[in-house]
């Protein structure tokens, strides 16, 4: 496993982080075995939120039951907009939605705390206050956005500056081999793939902030559980949500030269796409679920793997 530093948190963050927006996990039920699995694979990062169900509950059941919460970093999400898709990035719901998690998890801080939505009729620089006021109080450590465009955290960052306070330090936004098409969730989800997002990703390479790219095997399509071939029973499988947003001839063909590279290099599909997002050139680290032992095992072996910026040029568009 290799590791990289989050501004705020005192200890090194693995590369893949542990998603927990999965059936298991939301269902609130014990997934010990998942976690105790990903912690002895070097996987000591967990990428949760407020709105993913009982998926606090569980990683909280896990922690009060070991001793685990001083190894590994949480990632918590705030702020998502509420079931009639009404806004909710303020300081009432942040708060709220804190204290929720904080005794769902069972822990007197959550090391990275991020805003799920930004609201763009809320002043910045509003944000950055209700966040270092929670930072004083120690009950996060690091804080950001996910689902924030580069130019809005970087007006964050400029508050931050300008008021001596502490700037975001995290953006976790969806990011992967696949691109995405328009907005798969709804309420205002943002990407960084494709062309017409490469300021995006040039900021942040420029910038080096930390990227926690979610959904980086798009939903299961660079997983290895369906094949290039196989285009034509994608609705079998996938969701509306993966079809609505990921699926796609072009894709389809990202995924026939990701089987192609992975087949010459001896590795996995899925770790052939892990490693184009971690080698990027953007400061990225992977958030990724995994329904067992081997599948997790698949995951953090991606980490070690490194893929040359011409590999990466040709998974993305076929040149060579």
């Amino acid at each position: 496993m290799k590791y990289g530093k989050i501004p705020g948190v005192d200890k090194p963050v693995s590369r893949i982080f542990l998603g927990t927006c999965t059936k298991r996990f939301m269902g609130g039920g014990d997934c010990s075995d998942l976690l105790n699995a990903a912690l002895s694979l070097g996987i000591n990062a967990i990428d949760t939120a407020r709105v993913y169900r009982g998926a606090e509950r569980s990683i909280g059941r896990w922690l009060r039951s070991s001793d685990a919460r001083e190894k590994v970093v949480i990632l918590s999400k705030c702020a998502h907009p509420d079931l009639f898709g009404r806004k909710r990035v303020n300081g009432r719901a942040i708060r709220a939605d804190l204290k929720k998690s904080l005794s769902l998890l069972g822990t007197q801080y959550i090391d990275i705390y991020i805003a799920h939505r930004d609201d763009t009729s809320v002043p910045v620089g509003e944000i950055v206050e209700i966040f270092n006021a929670i930072l004083s109080e120690g009950k996060i450590r690091a804080f950001g956005g996910s689902n924030w465009s580069h130019e809005r955290i970087e007006q964050a960052n400029e508050y931050a500056y300008s008021h001596n306070l502490v700037p975001f330090a995290v953006s976790s936004p969806y990011y992967s081999l696949a691109e995405q098409y328009g907005d798969p969730w709804g309420k205002n989800g943002l990407g960084i793939t494709g062309s017409q997002n490469a300021s995006a990703r040039a900021w942040y390479a420029e910038s080096g902030l930390p990227v926690v790219a979610y959904s980086s095997l798009a939903r299961g399509v660079l997983s290895g559980r369906i094949k290039s071939s196989d285009y034509s029973s994608a609705g079998k499988i996938f969701d509306r949500v993966t079809m609505r947003g990921y699926v796609s001839k072009e894709n389809f063909e990202r995924l026939r030269r990701c089987e192609e590279l992975a087949k010459a290099k001896g590795v996995s599909v899925a770790q052939t796409a892990l490693a184009y997002v971690l080698c990027s050139g953007m400061n990225t680290f992977a958030a990724v679920s995994g329904s067992g032992a081997g599948r997790l095992k698949e995951n953090a072996l991606a980490a070690d793997l490194t893929l040359t910026a011409a590999e990466c040029s040709w998974l993305e568009s076929g040149d060579r």
